[in-house]
């Protein structure tokens, strides 16, 4: 409703203010060749053809103070438009409000109102209209900026709900409620260099935002938390396919992948927990010096040393143990992100490099010895398998 009315008011000044400024310049004789006026190396001619995105403010803002103090007719139109000014600015401060964002749209409209009226004829770039309207454009951009500083120190310092356990972050729900609706302001936008510029700031805002978890006190692991919602940030952006967030989609990407394995690793421990810091150890003695083959006399990591950690390690314990741990990570993983197979296969091929290293150690330090697991490489697979088909 907001965009039609300020679309309705432009529509409505432009005749108004273009045929009392052409009765002013006629009356009073006051038309001169404006395609001879120099505007700080740029002619009047070359005001009217497309100006680069970055470049608008800065040649808005010497453009039309120029003409503020050189134009006679400006000078007389603002003089009977006094209060024009003033007007429309306390409308683009109502038509602000109307919506959080509405500070976007009135940039859209007035970006585009004016761009069309510099192309038309009646309404030349040295017209009274379009310095007020330039006016007002800084003042939407002023306005656009404002908010954007505001959503990002929003984003930044948002609290984690005290009872939160995982899933989407507000501060992601937010960046994602911001790019939905400014992409649907811009659709049909003749430019969107303020907003690209905005798109890259809010992103840095919610990266540091996912970032700073690490330190919150959050009731489950920070790795899934933090895994959840780059994936969330990746799949979004895959979806918007917005060019100037390609980077950060890679980077979510990136996030996502790093925290997966981090929280793979964490709980992979868990199942064979006595048998994971055992070999530890003897990785420790051979990193240090020992020899493979003597590692077996060293008293804490001897045959019979081993053997003990294997017999709490039977085939139905560890069966037993990853169902545990399946359901955990069933109970805790948000059901909207859909990764528990994804995390549950990604658990199951380090699981087997883990047996797989075990099963090389025994072989390298306990040679001729006969130790073995309690369970092969075929029970392993199909432990993982009755798991996921049971789920």
């Amino acid at each position: 409703v907001s965009k039609q009315m300020l679309e309705q008011v432009l529509r409505e000044l432009q005749p108004l203010c273009t045929t009392e400024q052409q009765f002013i310049e006629k009356f009073f004789q006051l038309s001169r060749d404006t395609t001879e006026l120099p505007v700080l190396g740029v002619s009047a001619r070359t005001t009217s053809s497309p100006v680069p995105d970055g470049d608008l403010p800065h040649f808005i803002a010497c453009f039309f103070f120029f003409l503020r103090l050189e134009e006679p007719t400006t000078r007389l139109m603002s003089e009977i438009f006094s209060c024009l000014e003033l007007e429309l600015r306390g409308f683009l401060d109502a038509c602000n409000k109307v919506h959080p964002f509405g500070c976007l749209q009135v940039l859209v409209t007035l970006n585009d109102s004016i761009f069309e009226m510099w192309g038309s004829s009646s309404a030349p770039p040295s017209s009274f209209l379009n310095i007020v309207l330039g006016n007002m454009l800084l003042q939407a951009k002023s306005s656009f900026n404002k908010c954007i500083g505001t959503l990002c120190k929003e984003i930044e310092e948002a609290k984690m709900p005290s009872k939160m356990k995982g899933g989407v972050l507000p501060s992601v729900s937010r960046f994602e409620e911001f790019v939905n609706f400014s992409e649907e302001v811009f659709r049909t936008a003749r430019r969107r260099g303020e907003l690209d510029k905005a798109h890259l700031r809010l992103a840095g805002s919610v990266f540091s935002s996912i970032n700073s978890l690490s330190s919150a006190n959050l009731k489950v692991n920070t790795d899934m938390v933090m895994m959840e919602n780059f994936h969330h940030i990746h799949c979004f952006l895959c979806q918007k396919k917005i060019p100037c967030l390609e980077d950060k989609k890679r980077e979510a990407k990136q996030r996502y992948s790093e925290h997966m394995e981090k929280y793979v690793i964490k709980y992979l421990g868990q199942p064979l927990e006595k048998l994971n810091h055992f070999f530890e150890g003897v990785k420790a003695r051979v990193a240090q010096g020992v020899k493979e083959e003597e590692v077996s006399f060293q008293l804490a990591y001897s045959k019979q040393e081993l053997r003990k950690v294997i017999e709490k390690y039977p085939g139905k314990e560890v069966k037993r143990a990853l169902e545990t741990l399946y359901r955990k990570i069933h109970k805790y993983l948000s059901p909207e992100e859909n990764l528990v197979l994804v995390v549950w296969h990604a658990m199951e091929q380090e699981f087997i490099h883990q047996y797989q290293e075990f099963e090389d150690l025994i072989q390298r330090c306990y040679a001729g010895s006969g130790i073995a697991m309690d369970f092969t490489m075929e029970d392993l697979l199909s432990y993982f398998n009755s798991i996921t088909q049971s789920s």
